[in-house]
């Protein structure tokens, strides 16, 4: 699949890392680093421009190693770049942890993954067919 981009950044075309990689890598394109406290939220640009064609979004995800390592993730996740949408792509980066946390010129902040969605039309019914899980929620079988 092609997808138009304009590139505004200093930085390279996101890429897929590996051959079974769904997501690529989303690189922070600031003039200077951003310092975020605990529990403070930022906007981070990438200075990327997409055309998504119809039938398709891109979703903006945090990155596991972040998460894991150092409490950083994608606030709003995932994140949806509709079809018709033509701004900046930028990234909700929340500081989950206890420490401060420097996000600098090119760090890989988030990764996108472009996927195929349905429209859905509503059928307005009087009821629903019957299953056997029925209205349970969460935590209705017990299994942990």
């Amino acid at each position: 699949m092609e997808i138009r981009i304009v590139n505004k950044s200093k930085h390279d075309l996101p890429k897929y890392e590996t051959e079974a990689s769904a997501g690529m890598d989303l690189r922070a394109n600031l003039d200077q680093p951003i310092l975020l406290k605990p529990l403070e939220r930022t906007l981070i640009p990438t200075g990327l421009f997409i055309e998504l064609p119809l039938g398709f979004e891109a979703q903006v995800r945090p990155r596991s190693g972040m998460a894991i390592k150092h409490g950083i993730t994608v606030l709003n996740t995932p994140g949806t770049i509709d079809a018709d949408y033509r701004g900046e792509i930028k990234v909700v980066i929340v500081n989950l942890s206890n420490k401060n946390y420097e996000i600098n010129d090119s760090e890989r902040v988030a990764q996108m993954i472009i996927a195929a969605h349905a429209k859905a039309n509503w059928l307005q019914v009087k009821e629903l067919n019957k299953t056997e899980r029925g209205a349970g929620g969460f935590g209705h079988t017990g299994h942990q």
